[in-house]
């Protein structure tokens, strides 16, 4: 039997692994085993998204919580060789870019264990973000490279990587999407939140860039108060955005904006509820680009670069950085109806974790059968 552990950390993880156990568990000759580094630890950040996605328990807990890129890498490659000595798995699946990525990968390297990275090679081309420093460290040190679009596999190839070990499978995240789309329909968010039909703009915000540095924070609060007057703002505040913005004495003038809703984190199926009943969603998170662009939903990305270059050269998603001008005029044009439409990219059908699953059974199997002969 075929031994898989896959990694979730943070809350973009677990809709990357949520169709790949789905995948497996079709498998007889497959034990998944799920760890959670405890990256993100907060209930609204991590355990409903296993309620919603129908994750099982994990096997494995860390626990590692909070503290400095340096002692959240540090504790999880502690805690996750613990697993590695006791569990011997034949492969491990890391996902997307955060810390509990790269720790993972680099602690199973060491002990000679191959290792998965689901989607690789995206490259934002700007080393200040620590994501991207956790992609390029990632796929370097991955044996199976599994791509979401054609820019991963240019990347990948322009740095060397050998053909062999790249596969070009669709995207993960499109598979939850789909798979939970009827059901997120029958969310009663919109109605918890007092938001009438979907003449709204929803926003999200995390990155360390924008909420770390006070001045970027203040423009985005200034950024929410110039869209408010073209209608109603759903701000769903992340727990590190929410601390940043009291520490920097932030939230009276925030809730000082007319037409803004203010709300913790919410589900997943909450979350994609708001998102496919917008106007247009405001963001600097990687994973909502790739989720409007399949929505067919507007989205003004509040970064000078993207890792996902198709939603760019598809015209659903554009960079606009944090000018307020800016992005009231792309918001302006939202609620006018002027954006363009696109179709999906080649293989977001859905059926992304399959290809990996038949991918993986092929390649490590037969790896595995070569050494024990």
């Amino acid at each position: 039997m075929l031994k898989i552990i896959s990694v979730v950390g943070a809350r973009p993880n677990f809709m990357k692994i949520a169709p790949l156990h789905r995948a497996f568990s079709k498998l007889d000759d497959v034990r998944h085993i799920i760890v959670h580094t405890g990256q993100h630890y907060d209930n609204n950040m991590s355990k409903v998204f296993f309620d919603d996605l129908g994750l099982p328990r994990p096997d494995f807990y860390l626990g590692v919580g909070s503290g400095t890129h340096a002692e959240q890498t540090a504790k999880v490659m502690v805690e996750f060789e613990k697993v590695l000595f006791s569990e011997k798995p034949d492969l491990v699946i890391v996902v997307g870019d955060v810390n509990s990525t790269v720790a993972c990968s680099l602690t199973a390297s060491k002990l000679q264990i191959h290792v998965a990275h689901v989607e690789a090679g995206l490259r934002s081309f700007d080393r200040t973000m620590p994501e991207e420093l956790n992609r390029i460290v990632t796929d370097a040190l991955s044996d199976y490279l599994f791509v979401t679009e054609e820019s991963g596999v240019t990347n990948l190839k322009r740095e060397g990587v050998g053909y062999e070990k790249i596969f070009l499978v669709g995207n993960v995240m499109v598979d939850s999407l789909m798979t939970y789309l009827d059901k997120a329909r029958e969310s009663g968010i919109r109605r918890e939140l007092g938001i009438q039909g979907g003449n709204y703009s929803l926003v999200t915000m995390h990155r360390p860039g924008n909420v770390d540095e006070v001045e970027n924070l203040r423009q985005v609060v200034s950024i929410i108060g110039s869209i408010a007057r073209y209608g109603t703002v759903v701000f769903p505040v992340h727990p590190r955005t929410k601390k940043r913005i009291e520490e920097y004495g932030l939230m009276p003038q925030l809730r000082d904006v007319k037409n803004l809703v203010l709300a913790g984190p919410v589900g997943y199926l909450d979350f994609l509820n708001l998102m496919m009943n917008a106007k247009v969603v405001l963001t600097d998170s990687g994973g909502i680009q790739v989720e409007t662009m399949c929505l067919q939903i507007p989205c003004v990305t509040l970064r000078e670069t993207t890792e996902h270059r198709v939603t760019i050269e598809s015209g659903m998603n554009v960079l606009a950085g944090l000018s307020t001008e800016k992005v009231a005029s792309l918001v302006e044009g939202c609620y006018a109806g002027v954006w363009k439409k696109s179709p999906l990219p080649e293989l977001w059908d859905g059926k992304a974790a399959e290809r990996i699953a038949e991918v993986l059974m092929k390649s490590v199997k037969g790896k595995l059968s070569q050494c024990q002969s």
